[in-house]
């Protein structure tokens, strides 16, 4: 069950980096739903390795083959299976990755498991098991517009390291996070975000840095008391994700410095429905979505592998150098944007129908 997530909506994601390819087995999707494989293939498109002169240069076409669980068109109700294949392996590159474990990376921790692993490209640890969740998200998109249309759900790169994005979480649009490779919403800060990146890389180094996300539109009511509390299920989407090492909903760790007084959103009542007038809560308010805009942050660490000599260990146990290699993201943050907004989706199309479940509609 460890690679499976969601209760009503649940998507079990398959394969390893360099293997025979990737993908997702989608159960309990509603059936009779339209869905287009070519939106499918939009958000693998803005996640792809070798999209732009800042990412891993990777060359993989990532095209989504459904294989199940569609006839004409529309959902039939039964398992959705979608792979991708990965065309451009190279195995070879990752020889000696095979007998040192790389700094940061789950090599050793993968061993201590399981007591194998598949060295390649980090194998069931890297980030390109990520588009069967891209993939599974945009089938979901497509529920949520059948069941619930104008949830909107936009990432943008928030900060790169020390240069930070300034974005309105209220009016930011995705067409304005696509308009530039690093996807920040701060126009003025797309070249030093390059230039950053680019430096970095010459110099055969990573940075990270933070994701922010909003989800606009969303119904209040969404969400379980409890352990299924809906900024926990967050939670757990995204540090699910590889490289992320931190999340913060609403004021976050910020509210920790304000007083009750100062933190609480007062209610009021505006256009026949219950509001507040400020967010600190970031939306959700005991587990349950208030209908607020949802705001949370997602902190990525540095890529782990990096074009330099670092100190290690062989899995016999010696000590060693190892020198990195194969091609990789000098800064994550910029494919990670989609795949921060398919993590919310899945969860957002998940409590939608949890809670159509109990209450009907």
């Amino acid at each position: 069950m460890a690679s499976t997530f969601g209760e009503i909506f649940r998507i079990h994601t398959f394969g390893e980096s360099h293997g025979g390819g990737v993908g997702v087995v989608i159960d309990g999707c509603p059936s009779r739903i339209a869905v287009s494989e070519a939106q499918i293939q939009v958000e693998l498109d803005r996640r792809r390795p070798g999209q732009s002169e800042i990412v891993t240069p990777r060359n993989e076409a990532d095209r989504a083959e459904i294989l199940s669980g569609m006839h004409d068109g529309l959902t039939l109700g039964t398992p959705i299976t979608i792979l991708v294949r990965n065309t451009d392996q190279r195995p070879a590159a990752y020889d000696e990755m095979a007998a040192s474990y790389r700094p940061s990376h789950a090599d050793f921790t993968y061993d201590a498991k399981f007591g194998i692993r598949a060295a390649s490209g980090g194998g069931r640890a890297s980030a390109r098991e990520t588009i069967g969740r891209v993939a599974a998200a945009a089938v979901a998109r497509q529920v949520l517009d059948v069941f619930h249309p104008g949830i909107e759900v936009v990432a943008w790169v928030k900060s790169i390291q020390h240069l930070e994005a300034s974005v309105d979480p209220a009016t930011v649009t995705a067409e304005a996070v696509e308009s530039n490779i690093v996807r920040t919403g701060d126009a003025a800060m797309v070249e030093p975000m390059i230039a950053l990146i680019k430096a970095v890389r010459a110099d055969g180094n990573s940075v990270g840095g933070v994701i922010e996300c909003v989800i606009r539109g969303c119904p209040a009511g969404l969400g379980e008391p409890i352990f299924d509390k809906l900024e926990a299920d967050l939670a757990k989407a995204m540090l699910s994700l590889p490289a992320t090492k931190g999340f913060e909903i609403g004021s976050g760790f910020a509210g920790t410095q304000l007083t009750g007084r100062e933190h609480n959103d007062a209610f009021r009542m505006q256009d026949g429905r219950v509001r507040t007038t400020t967010n600190h809560s970031g939306g959700i308010q005991g587990g349950i979505s208030n209908g607020e805009n949802i705001f949370f942050r997602v902190a990525f660490k540095p890529t782990a592998t990096i074009m330099s000599s670092q100190q290690t260990v062989t899995a016999d146990g010696q000590n060693t150098e190892l020198l990195g290699r194969g091609r990789h993201d000098a800064c994550v943050l910029p494919r990670a944007v989609p795949i921060v907004e398919a993590m919310a989706t899945l969860v957002l199309t998940d409590h939608l129908l949890r809670q159509r479940s109990r209450v009907g509609g």
